[in-house]
């Protein structure tokens, strides 16, 4: 079991070696749109999950998600010896590549908030012209003092 920071700066470290060899080493075309995003490794320090995404070449295209997966796939061996080079570690972890689906998410909750906005303006919108159900303030009035003896309970006769 290794130490949750060691792993935390392991993974991390792991992130950034990855990222940089399929920017500057790795002469794939199909990875000129990855991103890594995350990587999480095991308490053992023997197995690392790389999370990627992939962003359209234009703004409007849809990313070859396939492309990219088989890409990653066949460059997996190098990325490992760069990992392991670049970690100076005694067992080099195995990668495991997966697509992260932070865009879809972010969409999702772009969507989200903008349905919220509409009911937020909508209830603006109603409130501006209500009028209160009962006294506009009820507070205001004053209060009728009360007998404190008028509240006590009668006594039983016996």
């Amino acid at each position: 079991m290794a130490d949750p920071a060691r792993a935390r700066k392991l993974a991390k470290r792991i992130s950034q070696i990855v990222a940089s060899a399929i920017e500057h080493e790795i002469k794939d075309p199909r990875l000129n749109y990855v991103t890594i995003t995350d990587t999480k490794i095991t308490a053992d320090l023997h197995d690392a999950t790389v999370y990627y995404t992939v962003l359209g070449e234009k703004l409007d295209a849809e990313p070859d998600l396939n492309a990219a997966a088989a890409a990653l796939e066949s460059a997996r061996g190098v990325l490992r010896s760069k990992v392991g080079q670049g970690t100076g570690v005694r067992y080099t972890p195995t990668l495991t590549f997966v697509a992260d689906n932070i865009p879809e998410d972010a969409k999702r909750i772009e969507d989200l908030l903008a349905k919220a906005r509409e009911a937020d303006a909508e209830v603006a919108r109603r409130a501006s012209g209500a009028q209160p159900a009962g006294d506009p303030d009820p507070y205001r009035a004053p209060r009728e003092e009360v007998d404190e003896d008028s509240l006590a309970e009668p006594e039983s006769r016996g």
